[in-house]
Protein backbone atom coordinates (compact mmCIF):
# COMPACT_ATOMS: atom_id res chain seq x y z
CA UNK A 1 0.00 0.00 0.00
CA UNK A 2 1.84 3.04 -1.24
CA UNK A 3 1.74 6.49 0.25
CA UNK A 4 1.48 8.68 -2.82
CA UNK A 5 2.00 12.01 -1.11
CA UNK A 6 4.12 11.54 1.96
CA UNK A 7 4.38 14.21 4.60
CA UNK A 8 7.30 16.64 4.23
CA UNK A 9 8.49 15.31 7.59
CA UNK A 10 8.28 11.58 8.14
CA UNK A 11 10.34 10.44 11.13
CA UNK A 12 13.60 10.81 9.24
CA UNK A 13 13.12 13.60 6.77
CA UNK A 14 16.55 15.02 7.55
CA UNK A 15 18.22 11.73 6.61
CA UNK A 16 17.55 12.67 3.01
CA UNK A 17 19.00 16.13 2.42
CA UNK A 18 16.95 16.53 -0.77
CA UNK A 19 13.53 15.32 -1.86
CA UNK A 20 14.95 13.64 -4.95
CA UNK A 21 13.85 10.16 -4.02
CA UNK A 22 10.39 9.38 -5.42
CA UNK A 23 10.08 5.72 -4.37
CA UNK A 24 6.77 6.52 -2.65
CA UNK A 25 6.52 3.64 -0.17
CA UNK A 26 6.61 3.92 3.59
CA UNK A 27 8.56 6.55 5.50
CA UNK A 28 11.29 4.00 6.26
CA UNK A 29 12.42 4.39 2.67
CA UNK A 30 14.11 7.63 3.67
CA UNK A 31 16.58 5.57 5.71
CA UNK A 32 17.16 2.83 3.24
CA UNK A 33 18.74 4.40 0.17
CA UNK A 34 20.98 7.42 -0.28
CA UNK A 35 19.36 10.50 -1.81
CA UNK A 36 19.59 10.75 -5.56
CA UNK A 37 21.69 13.89 -5.17
CA UNK A 38 24.20 14.06 -2.32
CA UNK A 39 26.16 17.21 -1.54
CA UNK A 40 29.91 16.99 -1.09
CA UNK A 41 31.44 18.00 2.24
CA UNK A 42 35.10 17.47 1.35
CA UNK A 43 37.60 17.96 -1.46
CA UNK A 44 36.62 16.07 -4.61
CA UNK A 45 39.36 13.47 -4.96
CA UNK A 46 39.11 9.93 -6.27
CA UNK A 47 38.53 7.39 -3.46
CA UNK A 48 41.27 4.90 -2.60
CA UNK A 49 39.22 2.28 -0.78
CA UNK A 50 35.78 0.71 -1.00
CA UNK A 51 33.10 -0.04 1.56
CA UNK A 52 30.48 -2.77 1.89
CA UNK A 53 27.79 -2.21 4.50
CA UNK A 54 24.74 -4.16 5.60
CA UNK A 55 22.02 -2.66 7.76
CA UNK A 56 18.85 -4.16 9.19
CA UNK A 57 16.18 -1.58 9.92
CA UNK A 58 12.84 -1.71 11.68
CA UNK A 59 10.08 0.89 11.82
CA UNK A 60 6.83 0.91 13.79
CA UNK A 61 4.22 3.57 14.39
CA UNK A 62 1.08 3.75 16.51
CA UNK A 63 -1.82 5.86 17.71
CA UNK A 64 -3.82 5.44 20.93
CA UNK A 65 -5.59 2.10 20.78
CA UNK A 66 -4.15 1.24 17.36
CA UNK A 67 -0.81 -0.30 16.41
CA UNK A 68 -0.34 0.70 12.81
CA UNK A 69 2.48 0.16 10.36
CA UNK A 70 5.36 -2.24 10.98
CA UNK A 71 8.31 -2.42 8.59
CA UNK A 72 11.37 -4.69 8.53
CA UNK A 73 13.98 -3.81 5.94
CA UNK A 74 17.39 -5.35 5.22
CA UNK A 75 19.59 -3.02 3.15
CA UNK A 76 22.93 -3.54 1.38
CA UNK A 77 25.27 -0.85 0.06
CA UNK A 78 28.48 -1.29 -1.93
CA UNK A 79 30.94 1.47 -2.85
CA UNK A 80 34.09 0.73 -4.87
CA UNK A 81 36.79 2.75 -6.67
CA UNK A 82 37.51 1.85 -10.29
CA UNK A 83 40.64 2.54 -12.36
CA UNK A 84 41.82 5.39 -10.15
CA UNK A 85 39.41 8.08 -11.41
CA UNK A 86 36.03 6.34 -11.21
CA UNK A 87 33.77 4.93 -8.52
CA UNK A 88 30.61 2.89 -8.51
CA UNK A 89 27.98 2.71 -5.78
CA UNK A 90 24.99 0.40 -5.56
CA UNK A 91 22.25 -0.04 -2.95
CA UNK A 92 19.33 -2.39 -2.52
CA UNK A 93 16.63 -2.65 0.12
CA UNK A 94 13.53 -4.73 0.72
CA UNK A 95 10.71 -3.33 2.86
CA UNK A 96 8.37 -5.90 4.38
CA UNK A 97 5.32 -3.90 5.46
CA UNK A 98 2.33 -4.96 7.52
CA UNK A 99 -0.19 -3.54 9.96
CA UNK A 100 -3.35 -1.49 10.16
CA UNK A 101 -4.23 1.13 7.58
CA UNK A 102 -3.65 4.78 8.60
CA UNK A 103 -6.48 6.66 10.28
CA UNK A 104 -8.38 9.34 8.45
CA UNK A 105 -8.20 11.78 11.30
CA UNK A 106 -9.11 10.16 14.61
CA UNK A 107 -11.18 7.28 13.19
CA UNK A 108 -9.93 4.09 11.60
CA UNK A 109 -10.21 3.89 7.83
CA UNK A 110 -12.20 1.20 6.07
CA UNK A 111 -9.39 -1.20 5.24
CA UNK A 112 -8.23 -2.62 8.58
CA UNK A 113 -5.04 -4.46 7.65
CA UNK A 114 -2.50 -4.53 4.86
CA UNK A 115 0.60 -6.43 3.79
CA UNK A 116 3.09 -5.37 1.18
CA UNK A 117 6.67 -5.86 0.04
CA UNK A 118 8.73 -3.21 -1.68
CA UNK A 119 11.97 -3.85 -3.55
CA UNK A 120 14.18 -0.88 -4.37
CA UNK A 121 17.64 -0.46 -5.82
CA UNK A 122 19.85 2.30 -7.13
CA UNK A 123 23.28 2.59 -8.74
CA UNK A 124 25.62 5.53 -9.25
CA UNK A 125 28.69 5.97 -11.44
CA UNK A 126 31.07 8.87 -10.67
CA UNK A 127 34.00 10.29 -12.64
CA UNK A 128 36.60 12.28 -10.67
CA UNK A 129 38.75 15.14 -11.98
CA UNK A 130 41.48 17.28 -10.39
CA UNK A 131 39.06 19.30 -8.26
CA UNK A 132 35.67 17.99 -9.23
CA UNK A 133 33.41 15.06 -9.96
CA UNK A 134 30.40 14.23 -12.11
CA UNK A 135 27.97 11.47 -11.23
CA UNK A 136 24.88 9.82 -12.71
CA UNK A 137 22.46 7.77 -10.65
CA UNK A 138 19.58 5.45 -11.56
CA UNK A 139 16.93 4.29 -9.08
CA UNK A 140 14.03 1.85 -9.24
CA UNK A 141 11.35 0.87 -6.76
CA UNK A 142 8.52 -1.61 -7.13
CA UNK A 143 5.60 -2.80 -5.04
CA UNK A 144 2.29 -4.31 -6.03
CA UNK A 145 0.47 -0.99 -6.44
CA UNK A 146 3.28 1.53 -7.01
CA UNK A 147 6.32 1.68 -9.28
CA UNK A 148 8.95 4.40 -9.52
CA UNK A 149 11.85 5.05 -11.88
CA UNK A 150 14.32 7.91 -11.50
CA UNK A 151 17.56 9.24 -12.93
CA UNK A 152 19.79 12.02 -11.54
CA UNK A 153 22.90 13.90 -12.61
CA UNK A 154 25.14 15.93 -10.28
CA UNK A 155 28.39 17.84 -10.54
CA UNK A 156 30.69 18.94 -7.73
CA UNK A 157 33.82 21.06 -7.91
CA UNK A 158 36.18 22.54 -5.31
CA UNK A 159 38.28 25.68 -5.07
CA UNK A 160 42.06 25.55 -5.42
CA UNK A 161 42.53 25.53 -1.64
CA UNK A 162 39.76 22.90 -1.20
CA UNK A 163 37.98 25.14 1.31
CA UNK A 164 34.89 25.59 -0.87
CA UNK A 165 32.85 22.99 -2.74
CA UNK A 166 29.96 23.82 -5.08
CA UNK A 167 27.22 21.44 -6.12
CA UNK A 168 24.63 21.46 -8.90
CA UNK A 169 22.27 18.65 -9.78
CA UNK A 170 19.04 17.66 -11.46
CA UNK A 171 16.82 14.61 -11.31
CA UNK A 172 13.63 13.35 -12.89
CA UNK A 173 11.30 10.53 -11.95
CA UNK A 174 8.14 8.86 -13.19
CA UNK A 175 5.80 6.94 -10.90
CA UNK A 176 2.99 4.59 -11.89
CA UNK A 177 0.08 4.10 -9.48
CA UNK A 178 -2.33 1.14 -9.58
CA UNK A 179 -4.15 0.91 -6.22
CA UNK A 180 -5.73 -2.44 -5.38
CA UNK A 181 -9.16 -0.83 -4.86
CA UNK A 182 -9.26 0.06 -8.56
CA UNK A 183 -10.22 3.69 -7.96
CA UNK A 184 -7.70 4.65 -10.67
CA UNK A 185 -5.68 2.63 -13.16
CA UNK A 186 -2.23 3.39 -14.56
CA UNK A 187 -2.12 6.88 -13.08
CA UNK A 188 1.23 8.66 -13.23
CA UNK A 189 3.23 11.25 -11.37
CA UNK A 190 6.19 13.05 -12.94
CA UNK A 191 8.67 15.00 -10.84
CA UNK A 192 11.68 17.13 -11.81
CA UNK A 193 14.14 18.50 -9.27
CA UNK A 194 16.91 21.08 -9.44
CA UNK A 195 19.44 21.74 -6.71
CA UNK A 196 22.42 24.02 -6.07
CA UNK A 197 24.61 24.11 -3.00
CA UNK A 198 27.85 25.23 -1.46
CA UNK A 199 29.98 23.83 1.37
CA UNK A 200 32.47 26.21 2.99
CA UNK A 201 35.24 25.65 5.54
CA UNK A 202 34.85 28.68 7.81
CA UNK A 203 37.83 27.74 9.98
CA UNK A 204 39.81 24.64 10.87
CA UNK A 205 36.97 23.68 13.23
CA UNK A 206 33.87 24.93 11.38
CA UNK A 207 32.15 23.68 8.24
CA UNK A 208 28.99 25.25 6.80
CA UNK A 209 26.68 24.14 4.00
CA UNK A 210 23.72 25.69 2.17
CA UNK A 211 21.52 23.82 -0.34
CA UNK A 212 18.59 25.23 -2.32
CA UNK A 213 16.19 22.86 -4.06
CA UNK A 214 13.19 23.40 -6.32
CA UNK A 215 10.85 20.57 -7.26
CA UNK A 216 8.13 20.59 -9.92
CA UNK A 217 5.61 17.77 -10.04
CA UNK A 218 2.56 16.92 -12.12
CA UNK A 219 0.11 14.06 -12.15
CA UNK A 220 -1.66 12.04 -9.48
CA UNK A 221 -1.07 13.26 -5.91
CA UNK A 222 -4.24 11.90 -4.29
CA UNK A 223 -4.15 9.12 -1.72
CA UNK A 224 -6.21 6.45 -3.53
CA UNK A 225 -7.04 4.68 -0.27
CA UNK A 226 -8.96 7.68 1.07
CA UNK A 227 -12.35 8.46 -0.47
CA UNK A 228 -12.33 12.03 0.80
CA UNK A 229 -9.08 13.08 -0.86
CA UNK A 230 -8.79 15.23 -3.97
CA UNK A 231 -5.60 17.21 -4.52
CA UNK A 232 -4.24 19.42 -7.32
CA UNK A 233 -2.47 17.65 -10.17
CA UNK A 234 0.47 20.02 -9.93
CA UNK A 235 2.76 20.45 -6.96
CA UNK A 236 5.78 22.74 -6.65
CA UNK A 237 8.15 22.58 -3.69
CA UNK A 238 11.00 24.79 -2.47
CA UNK A 239 13.49 23.62 0.16
CA UNK A 240 16.35 25.51 1.81
CA UNK A 241 18.75 23.54 3.98
CA UNK A 242 21.54 25.05 6.10
CA UNK A 243 24.07 23.00 8.08
CA UNK A 244 26.87 23.90 10.47
CA UNK A 245 29.37 21.47 11.97
CA UNK A 246 31.68 22.61 14.77
CA UNK A 247 34.61 20.65 16.23
CA UNK A 248 35.41 21.33 19.89
CA UNK A 249 39.12 20.83 20.42
CA UNK A 250 39.02 20.76 24.22
CA UNK A 251 37.11 17.46 24.36
CA UNK A 252 37.38 16.28 20.71
CA UNK A 253 33.60 16.29 20.21
CA UNK A 254 31.65 17.56 17.21
CA UNK A 255 28.36 19.45 17.14
CA UNK A 256 26.22 19.06 14.00
CA UNK A 257 23.26 21.38 13.51
CA UNK A 258 20.84 22.08 10.67
CA UNK A 259 17.78 24.12 9.76
CA UNK A 260 15.43 23.20 6.92
CA UNK A 261 12.64 25.33 5.47
CA UNK A 262 10.00 23.72 3.27
CA UNK A 263 7.15 25.24 1.28
CA UNK A 264 4.89 23.93 -1.45
CA UNK A 265 2.03 25.00 -3.67
CA UNK A 266 -0.40 22.99 -1.51
CA UNK A 267 0.07 25.68 1.13
CA UNK A 268 2.26 23.73 3.54
CA UNK A 269 5.02 25.66 5.27
CA UNK A 270 7.40 23.71 7.52
CA UNK A 271 10.47 24.26 9.69
CA UNK A 272 12.90 21.60 10.91
CA UNK A 273 15.64 22.16 13.51
CA UNK A 274 18.03 19.31 14.28
CA UNK A 275 21.21 18.71 16.22
CA UNK A 276 23.71 15.92 16.90
CA UNK A 277 26.61 15.69 19.32
CA UNK A 278 29.33 13.24 18.31
CA UNK A 279 31.18 12.13 21.45
CA UNK A 280 34.20 9.82 21.05
CA UNK A 281 34.47 7.62 24.15
CA UNK A 282 37.87 6.32 23.03
CA UNK A 283 39.63 5.53 19.78
CA UNK A 284 37.14 2.73 19.02
CA UNK A 285 33.76 3.85 20.43
CA UNK A 286 31.66 6.94 19.76
CA UNK A 287 28.20 7.96 20.97
CA UNK A 288 25.94 10.41 19.09
CA UNK A 289 22.76 11.66 20.80
CA UNK A 290 20.42 13.58 18.51
CA UNK A 291 17.25 15.68 18.59
CA UNK A 292 14.97 17.14 15.94
CA UNK A 293 11.94 19.47 16.06
CA UNK A 294 9.47 19.85 13.21
CA UNK A 295 6.55 22.27 12.77
CA UNK A 296 4.09 22.38 9.88
CA UNK A 297 1.29 24.63 8.67
CA UNK A 298 -1.67 22.82 7.08
CA UNK A 299 -2.32 22.54 3.37
CA UNK A 300 -4.81 25.09 2.05
CA UNK A 301 -7.35 22.38 1.16
CA UNK A 302 -7.06 20.40 4.39
CA UNK A 303 -10.24 20.40 6.49
CA UNK A 304 -10.89 19.42 10.09
CA UNK A 305 -13.51 16.70 9.66
CA UNK A 306 -16.77 16.35 11.54
CA UNK A 307 -17.89 12.73 11.91
CA UNK A 308 -21.35 11.58 10.98
CA UNK A 309 -22.79 9.43 13.81
CA UNK A 310 -24.01 6.82 11.29
CA UNK A 311 -21.50 6.61 8.43
CA UNK A 312 -18.54 7.75 10.48
CA UNK A 313 -16.30 8.99 7.67
CA UNK A 314 -15.57 12.72 7.54
CA UNK A 315 -16.73 14.81 4.60
CA UNK A 316 -15.99 18.46 3.81
CA UNK A 317 -18.65 21.08 4.37
CA UNK A 318 -19.84 22.75 1.16
CA UNK A 319 -18.57 22.29 -2.39
CA UNK A 320 -14.80 22.39 -2.82
CA UNK A 321 -12.53 21.78 -5.77
CA UNK A 322 -9.81 20.23 -3.60
CA UNK A 323 -10.15 18.66 -0.15
CA UNK A 324 -8.44 16.19 2.16
CA UNK A 325 -8.82 15.02 5.74
CA UNK A 326 -5.39 13.37 5.66
CA UNK A 327 -3.74 14.23 9.00
CA UNK A 328 -0.34 14.37 7.28
CA UNK A 329 -1.56 17.59 5.65
CA UNK A 330 -2.73 19.12 8.94
CA UNK A 331 -1.01 21.63 11.25
CA UNK A 332 1.14 19.96 13.91
CA UNK A 333 4.56 19.71 15.49
CA UNK A 334 6.82 16.74 15.99
CA UNK A 335 9.84 15.86 18.14
CA UNK A 336 12.40 13.15 17.45
CA UNK A 337 14.92 11.99 20.06
CA UNK A 338 17.52 9.32 19.43
CA UNK A 339 21.10 8.23 19.47
CA UNK A 340 23.75 6.16 17.73
CA UNK A 341 26.60 3.99 19.03
CA UNK A 342 29.48 3.15 16.70
CA UNK A 343 32.26 0.63 17.34
CA UNK A 344 35.31 0.66 15.06
CA UNK A 345 36.72 -2.79 15.66
CA UNK A 346 39.82 -2.21 13.50
CA UNK A 347 40.71 -0.31 10.34
CA UNK A 348 38.48 -2.58 8.27
CA UNK A 349 35.43 -3.44 10.38
CA UNK A 350 32.90 -1.19 12.12
CA UNK A 351 29.52 -1.77 13.75
CA UNK A 352 26.72 0.62 14.62
CA UNK A 353 23.44 0.64 16.52
CA UNK A 354 20.86 3.41 16.17
CA UNK A 355 17.47 4.19 17.70
CA UNK A 356 15.04 7.09 17.24
CA UNK A 357 11.59 7.83 18.68
CA UNK A 358 9.22 10.32 17.12
CA UNK A 359 5.98 11.86 18.40
CA UNK A 360 3.73 14.49 16.90
CA UNK A 361 0.86 16.53 18.32
CA UNK A 362 -1.26 19.46 17.20
CA UNK A 363 -0.25 21.59 20.17
CA UNK A 364 3.45 21.21 19.33
CA UNK A 365 3.26 23.46 16.31
CA UNK A 366 5.44 26.57 16.67
CA UNK A 367 2.56 28.90 17.57
CA UNK A 368 0.62 26.17 19.34
CA UNK A 369 -2.33 26.52 16.94
CA UNK A 370 -2.32 23.08 15.35
CA UNK A 371 -5.29 21.33 13.78
CA UNK A 372 -7.80 20.20 16.42
CA UNK A 373 -8.87 16.64 17.06
CA UNK A 374 -5.82 14.80 15.72
CA UNK A 375 -4.83 11.80 17.81
CA UNK A 376 -1.18 11.76 18.97
CA UNK A 377 1.06 9.85 16.57
CA UNK A 378 4.19 7.95 17.62
CA UNK A 379 6.87 6.13 15.65
CA UNK A 380 10.13 4.42 16.44
CA UNK A 381 13.05 3.39 14.27
CA UNK A 382 15.92 1.02 15.07
CA UNK A 383 18.92 0.03 12.99
CA UNK A 384 21.86 -2.31 13.36
CA UNK A 385 24.69 -2.24 10.83
CA UNK A 386 28.08 -3.61 9.94
CA UNK A 387 30.62 -2.17 7.47
CA UNK A 388 33.78 -3.56 5.90
CA UNK A 389 36.40 -1.37 4.23
CA UNK A 390 38.67 -2.83 1.58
Amino acid sequence: MAVTNASPDPIAAEKDQTTAKRVGAISLAAFALPGLMVAAAHAETAPEEGVVSFKYQTYRDSQPGLDRIRVNAPALNVFAPIAGTWSIEASTVQDNISGASPRWHTSISGASTMHDRRNAADAKLTKYFDRGAVGVRFAYSDEHDYRSKAVALDGRWSSADNNTTWLAGASTSRDTINPVNGIVENEHKNVSEFMVGVTQALSKNDLAQLNLTHVRGSGYFNDPYKLVDRRPREKNQTIALARWNHFIESNSTTLRSSYRYYSDSFGIRAHTLSGEWVVPVNDKFSVTPSARYYSQRAASFYFDPVYDPIIGEPYPVGVRKYYSADARLASYGGITLGGKIEWRYDKHWSFDLKYERYEQRSAWRLDGAGSPGIAPFRAQFAQIGVSRRF
